[in-house]
């Protein structure tokens, strides 16, 4: 049997890359999003009564990743990127059919030039991801206190994030809070490859969050932002 999918919205978030996506909900609280739904869906019938609920889940499609296919086993970062494990005992991008599930905060709904907007906090999706679908998330079922994580029992270690002062003075006025929070949360989960965890590189990284390049290194306690280089982008939160 084949199934077509439409996606009901898009998401505009501060990511606009997949490289320092937080691997999980709710690990970047700081960070804002907009779901801006289409098509059919965009009518604010579809969104009688869900401002009730504080958090939502979402379904969305990996299309980053969709013409790269998928394996049946996969190395999950927590297991230091070289234990295979099998991909449905993973969230791992790489699935059959692409689909994602995230446990977001609901922020608010409002409708601006004929759009119904979904305001969301604690988001993990990429700047541009298809939603497939929208749920509420009803805590005396979707929250079980016997639950067992495997691998993933615990949260990830972070590391404190340092800003030079000629970052701080790149931070755009009237955002630099903002910004400066959602940038150190992402990056104090350490974004690089599982393998390089733990250690110190003389590398400079750089990723694009919001409408800046974030140059960074990383020593064994600490990352430290370099520079923050503007990008000539629409970007979310501008």
């Amino acid at each position: 049997m084949s199934v077509s999918i439409e996606p009901v919205g898009v998401i505009h978030s501060p990511y606009k890359e997949k490289f320092a996506v937080p691997r999980q909900p709710g690990l970047v609280p700081s960070a804002r999003a907009e779901i801006v739904l289409q098509g059919d869906a965009n009518t604010a019938e579809a969104v009688r009564g869900l401002e009730q609920f504080s958090h939502l889940w979402l379904l969305f499609l990996f299309d980053q990743n969709l013409e790269a296919g998928w394996r049946p086993t996969v190395r999950p970062p927590r297991l230091g990127g070289n234990e295979r494990i099998g991909v449905f005992a993973s969230r791992a991008t790489f699935r059959p059919n692409g689909i994602g599930m995230s446990a977001v905060e609901l922020k608010g709904v409002r409708q601006q030039n004929g759009n119904v907007i979904i305001e969301l906090g604690g988001v993990d999706l990429v700047d541009g991801t298809p939603i497939v679908d929208i749920k509420p998330y009803i805590p005396y079922s979707d929250s079980l206190s016997n639950a067992q994580g495997g691998f993933a029992a615990s949260e990830p270690q972070t590391l404190p994030v340092i800003f030079s002062d000629s970052a701080v003075k790149q931070l755009q006025k009237g955002q630099a809070a903002y910004h400066q929070a959602v940038i150190s949360e992402v990056l104090a989960q350490d974004p690089r490859p599982a393998y390089k965890k733990g250690k110190a590189d003389n590398k400079q990284y750089a990723v694009h969050l919001f409408n800046y390049n974030v140059r960074f290194s990383v020593s064994f306690d600490a990352i430290t932002v370099i520079a923050l280089e503007p990008i000539d982008d629409e970007s979310f939160g501008e």
